[in-house]
């Protein structure tokens, strides 16, 4: 079997990505051009591997055996043709999608996945030679915690394909759902739906936003609220995909003049130290 899986984007989703499948026996490419992005992504893979150590999930020995499959890499061009699994997890720009996953399908990798989790995949297909062999595969944040993985199924890709990354998805330790290739799929089109109502509603002062989190852990059993899962998720990332769900759907999914304030200050989120929390070493305030 060829166990080889590459990761391009070494952000939150990529590097998450490349440590379930590292961990789930795969040797791992993970790609990543901008070198304090590697670094910073670097650290916090082996902050991961201790933590899962110290608090007896694996061992140290299985902890350092995962570490030494993967391997960071600057670009495409230093990983060798033929994986198993590419899977592209750079920012939610269609153009830099596109032009990423024609460069990966170069290496003709038995499955082509994007993460996107609402551009549509019939539109990234554009300038693919196999279409037939690529889909969505959209994992959640924290990646090694979230047993959900959304397949989304493109307009050309061949049942095979689906039944491929179902199987990739049992090995990786997820729990997959197929779904139609339409924007936001099933997961973003209702998960954005409630984080923008709950930002327009901290704008309105219903309540804080601590409050309007713990309504919905409380009430609805949510395990987390819907404004510390932007914080987690990004503000830049929960905008991107706002727009491109408000050209899909129109102005329902228009985003709230507070998001667009709060990304053009530069509060992210967690990333960033500061959105609707303040975040310190990873932790929220």
């Amino acid at each position: 079997m060829n166990d080889r899986f590459v990761v391009v984007g070494a952000g939150t989703m990529g590097l998450g990505i490349a440590y379930v499948a590292a961990g789930a026996g795969f040797a791992v490419d993970l790609v990543e051009v901008d070198p304090g992005r590697a670094e910073a992504a670097t650290e916090r893979l082996d902050g991961l591997w201790a933590r899962a150590v110290e608090r007896g999930r694996t061992t140290a020995d299985q902890a350092s055996s995962a570490r030494d499959r993967l391997t960071l890499r600057a670009g495409l061009d230093q990983v060798g043709a033929g994986p198993q699994v590419i899977v592209e997890a750079v920012p939610e720009r269609p153009d830099l999608k596109r032009s990423v996953l024609r460069a990966a399908e170069e290496l003709a990798p038995a499955l082509l996945g994007t993460n996107t989790s609402s551009i549509p995949i019939g539109e990234l297909a554009g300038g693919l030679a196999r279409p037939d062999r690529f889909l969505g595969l959209h994992f959640f944040n924290p990646v090694w915690t979230m047993a959900l993985l959304e397949i989304v199924v493109g307009p050309a890709t061949a049942p095979e394909t689906t039944d491929a990354a179902v199987a990739l998805a049992g090995r990786l330790g997820k729990d997959p759902v197929v779904v139609r290739d339409l924007p936001g799929f099933a997961t973003s089109r209702l998960g954005v739906t409630l984080g923008l109502e709950a930002i327009r509603m901290v704008a309105d002062g219903v309540a804080s936003p601590a409050d309007i989190d713990k309504a919905m852990v409380l009430g609805y059993r949510h395990p987390v609220g819907p404004l510390e899962l932007t914080d987690l998720v990004g503000l830049d990332v929960r905008l991107d995909i706002a727009r491109t769900l408000q050209a899909a759907y129109g102005d329902r999914f228009a985003p709230p003049p507070l998001l667009l304030e709060m990304v053009a200050q530069g509060r992210l989120g967690k990333k960033s130290g500061q959105g609707f929390y303040r975040w310190e070493g990873g932790v929220k305030q």
